[in-house]
C-alpha cells in the first residue's frame, strides 16, 4: 500500500519500530497520530493502526487524503478523535479491544508549529491560543487573567524557568495597558523580562511550552493514558513513549519502574543520534522509554 508522504518529519523512527516489535493483522495504537509517519511505517509492516488525535484538523487530512481513506476502506486503519487519556474508552468505541503496541509521541508535530493560528510558536504571529481541541481556556484567558503569584507558579513548574516570577510581573504590567492577545506580543514582552547577555535558545520558549502543557493539561493526560494503555495492552505488548522535557520524562520513567505491570526495556532513555539531529534539529531534546507487558 502507498501511503501519505509526511509533511512532519517523525523522531528516531527506526527505534520506535524496533521496540513495538509489530506483528502483521495486530492492532497498534498511535496515541498522537498528527500526519501519521509512525502509523505509516506500522501498516507497511503489516500492522493496524488505531490512530487518536485530538486536533480536529487530523479527521479532515484522513478524509482529503486517497491513501489513507484506502488504509481505513481497509480497515487498515481506525480513527478516534479525542484525548489519549481516555485511550481506552477510544478504543473500545472503535472495536479495538486489545493491543499489541501502544505508541505515545509528545512532541507538538512541525504541522501545528507552523500554523500562525494555533498559537503555539513563539517565532511566529498569530492568536495567544495553544489549545490542542479549541475548547476551554485558551493561553490567552491566563496570561491576561492570572494572578501574578499563579502566574509565575506556572511558568515555574510547566516551564522550568527560573526567571519566572520576572517574567510573570513584566507579563502582568504589560497587560494592565491592554490585553496580550497574540503570540509576538508576548514573545516581546517575556524577551523583555530577561537580563542582558547571550542566550542558546529564545527567551519565551520556557513559557509558551508552560503555558502549552498548563491550557491542555498535558501532564495530567500523560499519567492517565499511561494507566489506560497498561490495561489495553495484551501481555507482552510494547509501550513506547517520546518524550520532549523532562517533566514528561520523569513521568514515563517512575510509570515503567513502579508499574507491577512492565518490565523495563529502556534502563536509559535513547536519543536520536547525530545524523537525525542534523537533518531534524527538533529531534534533539527527544527521549524514548519503552516497556514490555506483563502477564497480570
Amino acid at each position: 500500500m502507498t501511503l501519505v508522504t509526511e509533511r512532519h518529519v517523525s523522531v528516531m523512527p527506526q527505534e520506535v519500530l524496533d521496540h513495538l516489535e509489530v506483528k502483521p493483522g495486530r492492532w497498534y495504537v498511535d496515541c498522537t497520530f498528527g500526519a501519521g509517519g509512525h502509523a505509516r511505517r506500522v501498516l507497511a509492516l503489516g500492522g493496524k493502526v488505531l490512530a487518536i488525535d485530538q486536533d480536529p484538523h487530523v479527521a479532515e487530512d484522513l478524509r482529503t487524503d486517497p491513501a489513507w481513506r484506502a488504509a481505513l476502506a481497509a480497515d487498515d486503519l481506525r480513527f478516534a478523535h479525542g484525548n489519549f487519556r481516555d485511550i481506552e474508552r477510544l478504543a473500545f468505541e472503535q472495536g479495538v479491544r486489545e493491543a499489541d503496541g501502544v505508541l505515545m509521541d509528545l512532541g507538538v508535530s512541525s504541522m501545528q508549529l507552523d500554523e500562525e493560528d494555533r498559537g503555539f510558536a513563539f517565532r511566529k504571529d498569530g492568536p495567544l491560543d495553544m489549545r490542542m481541541h479549541g475548547e476551554g481556556e485558551s493561553a490567552a484567558d491566563v496570561v491576561n487573567t492570572y494572578p501574578l503569584e499563579e502566574l509565575a507558579a506556572l511558568i515555574f513548574r510547566y516551564g522550568e524557568e527560573r526567571h519566572s516570577r520576572r517574567v510573570a510581573r513584566r507579563i502582568t504590567e504589560a497587560r494592565e495597558s491592554a490585553p496580550i492577545e497574540t503570540t509576538r506580543q508576548l514573545a516581546e514582552v517575556v524577551a523583555s523580562a530577561y537580563p542582558p547577555g547571550p542566550r542558546r535558545e529564545h527567551p519565551a520558549r520556557r513559557t509558551f511550552q508552560a503555558l502549552r502543557i498548563h491550557v491542555n493539561d498535558e501532564l495530567g493526560a500523560l499519567r492517565e493514558g499511561l494507566e489506560g494503555a497498561s490495561r489495553l495492552l495484551v501481555p507482552g505488548g510494547r509501550l513506547v513513549v517520546l518524550s520532549y522535557h523532562s517533566l514528561e520524562d520523569r513521568i514515563v520513567k517512575r510509570f515503567l519502574l513502579d508499574s507491577p505491570r512492565f518490565e523495563v526495556l529502556t534502563k536509559k532513555p535513547l536519543t536520536a543520534s547525530e545524523e537525525e539531529v542534523a537533518s531534524n534539529p527538533r529531534a534533539r531534546a527527544a527521549k524514548l522509554r519503552a516497556g514490555r507487558r506483563v502477564a497480570s
